[in-house]
């Protein structure tokens, strides 16, 4: 959906153009498309993790925005903090081999990966402490049960 032309948002806002022919969508679309309110995108213009083209007081998102987008909820999705987050995608340079970046990103990826497998043991255990309790528990109302009932009959 082309809402207006490269020319008319240079002349409108103070943004750089985007590429001629480039699909913008309204944030109303984009929570919709991904999942998250609009909100959650102002929280994220806010914190200078997406930067929307404006026509007056609408805010109107790349691909290059869409991008973005799709790496903040992957990362919030495998426990990434939103100051990771940034920090990843800030160190992307378009026209650089971006070895710091990758470096930085499976190196924060490794220790999130540890942390889920501490939490993942954590929760396993939790699990297996929580099914013996409650084999007991069933196994103390069977035996109450049982008597009571044919003190009954």
């Amino acid at each position: 959906m082309k809402l207006i032309s490269a020319g008319e948002t240079a002349a409108n806002t103070n943004n750089v153009p985007v590429e001629a022919g480039e699909d913008l969508v309204r944030i109303g679309e984009m929570a919709k498309k991904y999942g998250v309110t609009l909100r959650t995108l102002r929280f994220y213009e806010d914190k200078g993790l997406l930067n929307p083209q404006r026509d007056g007081s609408t805010r109107l998102y790349t691909r290059r925005d869409r991008a973005r987008l799709k790496l903040i909820l992957l990362g919030r999705k495998v426990g990434f903090s939103l100051r990771d987050v940034k920090q990843m995608m800030d160190l992307y340079d378009p026209t650089g081999s971006n070895t710091k970046q990758l470096r930085l990103a499976l190196d924060k990826s490794e220790k999130q990966l540890a942390r889920l497998q501490k939490q993942r043991a954590l929760i396993d255990d939790a699990i297996n402490e929580l099914g013996g309790s409650m084999t007991a528990v069933r196994q103390m109302l069977a035996e109450r049960s049982a008597p009571q009932a044919s003190v009954a009959g």
